[in-house]
């Protein structure tokens, strides 16, 4: 699965987006399920907007949480809420996604953006994870 955002913005915005898309499909008969048992991400994605849609979801989120947001809470004091927990061990296995991106940034055509639009841009994108996966 995969979204195109444009090249200025955040891919945070584009998480409940990738979410509505999401379809793992199964190994046996059965519809693909829709709900990941946990999502990786690093501390752009620690929001209590993202976190609140990962816990309706039934979805347990690994994400730091990042200095500033902690320097706010402990200032709020009791108000501020609870510290936020993650699994440190399976965070670790995050490097994989930040690998996978450092291989396509290997594309001069990606990595500096040429093609001037969203789906020829897509296109180039599953081309060069297709051929990173059968490498």
């Amino acid at each position: 699965m995969l979204i195109v955002s444009p090249g200025q913005a955040g891919d945070s915005p584009a998480l409940p987006k990738l979410l509505a898309q999401l379809r793992i499909v199964r190994s046996g008969p059965g519809r693909p399920r829709t709900t990941p048992t946990m999502l990786r991400g690093d501390k752009a994605y620690s929001s209590r907007g993202h976190r609140a849609l990962l816990r309706s979801r039934g979805i347990v989120a690994v994400i730091p949480e990042p200095a500033d947001q902690t320097g706010h809470r402990k200032r709020k004091g009791a108000r501020g809420g609870r510290p936020v927990g993650y699994d440190t061990e399976a965070y670790k296995a995050r490097n994989v996604v930040e690998r996978f991106f450092n291989r396509m940034k290997n594309w001069r055509g990606l990595a500096s953006r040429y093609d001037k639009h969203a789906l020829v841009y897509r296109g180039g994108v599953v081309l060069a994870a297709i051929l990173d996966w059968l490498t």
